[in-house]
């Protein structure tokens, strides 16, 4: 198969027009169709298929698109491995938590640019559910996702996922409520007639809930799901409820995070890649700076 070719075929997965990757590669829409075509004869299967005056990938053309992407990115690591003295160059498309991207992403920047000036980050803050779907679709080259060790997330083969770094968390209560000496499942029960604050883009936080809820016999009622962890101290601040919450963050005085042991609540940090996909020598050296 054709290298330019198979890129072309990748571009217009990610775009979606003909025109756009003519835009892009500096030819003519003409060129890109009879190219497209050519690949097709290649593989001696129908690439694309007419909708209305467009056209799209049919299902052997999206498969050979998502080949295209490992395939283009060894052939980029072969020519670095060839070349040594290559400077990665590229655009990485990160999709990441707002954590991830405060406490991993943003601190390696100065040091990224001034070791490979010619990679850049597009960065886009998203929860892992969202993040797990970009990396699926390619459209995103990495992804800082992240769960708990009592809601642990399922693997997929065609994922690569290295951790990152772990935080204990606890549950957020009202400061003027007494600390006692239980263990996660009394301090659960004790709360059983509370209305639980949830996460409302990720449905890891809800799974750790009801886990420690059924080991402690009661069914929690969930009764608000927010985004922003700040919004969930100012739910329990007005008295609406409680919320897990991280216990290496500051809180507002009017709340509390007390720690959960027996079992212990710990989130877990990981990058994603597409299998082979790390590779490609600029996504590399990011994957290498976030690891160091």
């Amino acid at each position: 198969m054709d290298l330019r070719r198979l890129e072309m075929l990748l571009r217009l997965s990610r775009v979606g027009s003909m025109r756009e990757v003519a835009e892009q590669l500096d030819v003519t829409t003409s060129t890109v169709s009879q190219q497209i075509a050519a690949l097709a004869r290649e593989v001696r299967t129908p690439l694309l298929e007419p909708v209305g005056r467009r056209v799209r990938l049919t299902p052997a053309g999206q498969r050979l698109a998502d080949h295209a992407i490992t395939i283009l990115a060894a052939v980029d690591a072969a020519t670095s491995d060839l070349d040594p003295t290559a400077e990665p160059a590229g655009t990485v498309r990160v999709a990441g938590f707002a954590t991830a991207i405060r406490r991993s992403l943003l601190p390696l920047m100065s040091d990224l640019s001034t070791r490979h000036p010619m990679v850049r980050l597009k960065i886009h803050e998203h929860e892992p559910i969202e993040a797990d779907g970009l990396l699926a679709r390619d459209e995103v080259d990495l992804v800082l996702t992240y769960d708990y060790n009592l809601a642990p997330s399922s693997t997929d083969r065609a994922v690569e996922r290295a951790p990152l770094w772990s935080a204990d968390w606890g549950l957020g209560v009202p400061s003027s409520e007494t600390v006692g000496d239980e263990d996660a499942t009394g301090l659960f029960h004790r709360h059983r007639e509370s209305g639980w604050i949830v996460n409302s883009r990720n449905t890891a936080d809800e799974e750790v809930v009801h886990t420690l809820a059924s080991m402690a016999g009661f069914a929690a009622t969930i009764a608000h799901r927010v985004d922003s962890l700040g919004l969930v101290q100012d739910l329990i601040r007005a008295g609406l409820g409680v919320g897990l919450l991280p216990l290496d963050q500051p809180t507002h005085p009017a709340v509390t995070v007390l720690p959960l042991h027996d079992p212990t609540l710990t989130l877990r940090a990981y990058t994603a890649t597409c299998r082979g996909r790390d590779q490609w020598a600029p996504l590399a050296v990011v994957l290498e700076s976030l690891q160091r």
